[in-house]
């Protein structure tokens, strides 16, 4: 077994959609970033890679790369999932917790939950009982709490297959 850890965190800019694991919520502005800018998603692969000893995002997408330009960080997540396993690991659990003062995210976790079962545990049943996604306030403190942005943390349980 192996636990990793993932970080991300994108100011907001006006102009773009929201992205959050996959699900476009609802609000007046969206993240700044070369991809879509997904932070849930983008830590959930750091933390997958952390785990399999893969690297981090920027090793696989980077973001001086056109091709990633805009990317749907889905896709990503898809390709970071097939690495995982080609490695000869399994996922057992991912944990995440979004910090942000607005959007409130407890009406679209049940989404983002559905969404991100589909990736990482496709066409297995309970997926999403193995998936926790929980949003917090920074209580108005720094940046964050200031509503500039967006912090998101990820922890991933890895298994061997070998």
């Amino acid at each position: 077994m192996r636990v990793g850890f993932g970080y991300d965190s994108h100011r907001f800019e006006e102009g773009r959609k929201l992205i959050l694991g996959g699900v476009e919520i609802p609000y007046e502005k969206g993240l700044k970033g070369h991809s879509d800018a997904d932070a849930l998603i983008h830590a959930i692969i750091d933390s997958l890679f952390g785990a399999a000893a893969l690297g981090d995002i920027g090793s696989h997408f980077p973001d001086t790369d056109e091709k990633w330009h805009g990317a749907d960080s889905a896709k990503l997540l898809e390709s970071a999932v097939c690495e995982v396993r080609g490695a000869f690991w399994s996922i057992v659990y991912v944990d995440v917790t979004v910090i942000c003062e607005r959007p409130k995210l407890l009406p679209h976790i049940p989404a983002i939950r559905e969404r991100l079962a589909e990736i990482l545990f496709p066409g297995e049943a309970g997926g999403v009982s193995r998936i926790s996604v929980k949003g917090k306030t920074n209580e108005k403190m720094d940046d964050v709490g200031a509503g500039a942005g967006i912090e998101v943390h990820a922890v991933s349980l890895l298994k061997s297959n070998k």
